[in-house]
């Protein structure tokens, strides 16, 4: 019986393509490159450092002001300003909470470290009410002391709110934004009760 001859053509078989790789399931894939994982790289890196440092100073500083307020608010006279300090020294206990939360959320367990800043303006405070009569023009300068320390944890909360959203965490980002309209929302009201009658009861009482 005759047979065919085949020619050889010299190309490669129609299941190569033209690098050399064979189609359907012989394709080998590039394994697609990872992001940098919050528990490895992220946690690693310098910039996530300083973000927990900073909440741990931050932790130290609300646990100080919680420490500090009941005597500020002993030494006002205005009512107003004494309810003032009443309202925040809740509003700070529930600051303290909310770091913690914000630890947890990172898997770490709430630490403090030492704010010289914060206990250099409680000092302050304490200095002022040690050498001053109780009347208004302490308590103008017990608003004073009041929102040095406010304008710093302004400060402190918008900076950490914007680290928080940098890296992607999200809900502690959202939980540093509600504390931070409330610390401006008592810096606004003391600015009221001081413009609305501290600051002229204090200049009368001069």
């Amino acid at each position: 019986m005759a047979t065919k001859n085949t020619k050889t053509t010299g190309k490669k078989p129609a299941s190569a393509s033209a690098n050399g790789r064979s189609n359907g399931s012989m394709k080998k894939s590039t394994p697609a490159r990872k992001p940098a994982s919050r528990n490895g790289d992220m946690e690693a890196s310098p910039f996530h450092q300083l973000f927990v440092d900073e909440l741990k100073d931050i932790y130290w500083a609300e646990k100080h002001l919680v420490k500090a307020l009941p005597k500020m608010q002993k030494a006002a006279s205005t009512a107003e300003l004494v309810d003032a300090f009443a309202d925040h020294l809740e509003a700070t206990k529930g600051h303290v909470s909310r770091l913690e939360d914000i630890f947890e959320i990172l898997g770490m367990k709430p630490t403090a470290k030492k704010c010289e800043a914060m206990e250099g303006l409680v000092a302050e405070a304490q200095e002022l009410i040690s050498e001053e009569d109780a009347g208004s023009v302490l308590d103008a300068g017990l608003i004073i002391a009041a929102q040095k320390v406010e304008h710093y944890e302004i400060a402190t909360y918008g900076s950490l709110r914007t680290l928080a959203t940098r890296m992607g965490h999200t809900d502690a980002a959202n939980l540093l934004e509600r504390t931070l309209d409330e610390e401006k929302e008592t810096d606004s009201l003391l600015t009221q009760i001081a413009e609305s009658k501290v600051n002229e009861e204090a200049m009368a009482e001069d």
